[in-house]
């Protein structure tokens, strides 16, 4: 009986010989929204001064997705304080279990935790929600331009803190995609496109502030804009409906012009003449045509990664509306804009 006690004993004490890392969670989310990234705080306390690192391993975590693979870390005496960023994916979310241990040229035991399960809840927005959940989103800039007959175009860039800013969509557009976006989650910046009803004066959404806790709503006033200032979102070309009854007016001036001159004998009026016939010589002067290739992809504006909305099937014939740095403005066969790529246009 002796014997057994005594190797009870020496098996316990030679199992927790070489524990020198104690494990918990410190700060963990009371409650947490589907769709918010939020943070988890471990706390370890390790009983050696030398070793190089701490390791976390994550497993058996259900609705999270870890943001992070190196922790923020802060050391309060002897404990350090390692905080970590996840995503809530689903209605449903656990955290992980996690396993810790030193980083060291000798061999220390390792601590183990259990995660427990979340607290979700899930919103229930208007129809203008943007699908956002952040500390903070600010719209820095936008222009609206014509996009076909029945639909304008609207451009924004907006930045947000603490948000999974590529979840960013609307319902009831016509049409919508990401441009390009920063996808860093403590501070991201998206460039993102709406096409909607031309009745439409303006474009209102919303975001759930996660700081307050409450809806907050964006306007976007619909001011179409001509020219061509943003190159990136001019996509208006030139209008040629209505260039014959430009010439035939033109050429009523020139002509009322002449007789004036004829009758009056003041040659100021051949002012009147040059100005028309120069105009009509503009008119006339047909768009320039560009080669594009098969297989080419048409963008929606000129920006790498950027929609693509049609591809060419056989060799284009497309008239020319003005380029970027790198691409080309083209009007497509519908009457709408795209952009090519420089890259994509073909010698006759």
């Amino acid at each position: 009986m002796t014997k057994l006690l005594f190797f009870i004993l020496f098996f316990t004490t030679s199992l927790f010989a070489n524990k020198v890392i104690y494990l918990s969670y410190d700060e963990i989310p009371k409650r947490i929204i589907k769709g918010e990234i939020f943070t988890i705080t471990l706390k370890t306390l390790s009983t050696v001064k030398k070793f190089d690192d701490i390791n976390y391993e994550f497993s058996n975590y259900s609705g999270l997705k870890i943001l992070d693979n190196i922790p923020f870390r802060e050391q309060k005496g002897k404990y350090f304080y390692d905080t970590f960023h996840l995503l809530s994916t689903a209605s449903y979310a656990k955290l992980p279990d996690v396993n810790a241990s030193l980083i060291s040229s000798y061999e220390y035991n390792s601590s183990y935790i259990q995660g427990q399960k979340l607290n979700v809840i899930k919103l229930n927005p208007k129809k203008n929600f943007s699908n956002i959940l952040a500390n903070n989103l600010e719209l820095e800039e936008y222009k609206t331009t014509s996009y076909d007959n029945i639909h304008n175009i609207v451009v924004f860039v907006a930045s947000a803190q603490n948000a999974n800013i590529k979840t960013m969509h609307f319902k009831n557009v016509f049409k919508q995609g990401i441009e390009s976006s920063n996808d860093s989650y403590l501070s991201s910046r998206i460039t993102y496109f709406v096409v909607i009803d031309k009745r439409i004066e303006n474009f209102s959404f919303t975001y759930f502030n996660l700081l307050k806790n409450r809806y907050e709503t964006i306007d976007i006033p619909i001011i179409v804009d001509d020219d061509s200032v943003t190159t990136q979102t001019d996509l208006k070309p030139r209008n040629q409906s209505h260039d014959m009854l430009k010439m035939y007016i033109a050429a009523s001036i020139a002509f009322i012009a002449f007789i004036l001159i004829l009758l009056k004998r003041n040659y100021i009026y051949l002012l009147f003449i040059f100005i028309p016939l120069g105009y009509i010589l503009y008119l006339s002067v047909p768009q320039k045509e560009i080669c594009i290739k098969k297989g080419s992809n048409i963008h929606l504006l000129p920006v790498d990664n950027g929609t693509i909305f049609e591809t060419t099937a056989v060799r284009y014939y497309l008239p020319k509306e003005g380029s970027t740095k790198n691409y080309i403005k083209v009007k497509l066969k519908n009457n709408k804009i795209g952009w090519v790529k420089n890259e994509d246009t073909c010698t006759y």
